[in-house]
């Protein structure tokens, strides 16, 4: 699943080699945090959120067939 976001995030984003995705979690419930360039927030977010929350719908989407709860945290430096 990790492989799969960092496609789509580099797809998106000006900076793709800044892109940095770390994964943590328990078996059941997966956080993925993301990091871009400063310049690159906008553009990740898209317009009225719309491109966070189709990425989001996706991992929604993923973890009811997989039996699991995914989360996408972006962070700031």
């Amino acid at each position: 699943m990790k492989q799969a976001i960092e496609k789509v995030i580099k797809a998106l984003v000006g900076s793709p080699d800044l892109v940095e995705v770390y994964e943590q979690g328990d078996g059941k419930n997966i956080r993925f945090r993301v990091r871009v360039s400063p310049d690159d927030y906008g553009r990740l977010i898209g317009r009225e959120g719309r491109n966070i929350k189709a990425i989001r719908s996706l991992l929604f989407v993923s973890g009811q067939k997989h039996g699991r709860r995914y989360h996408l945290d972006l962070e700031e430096d």
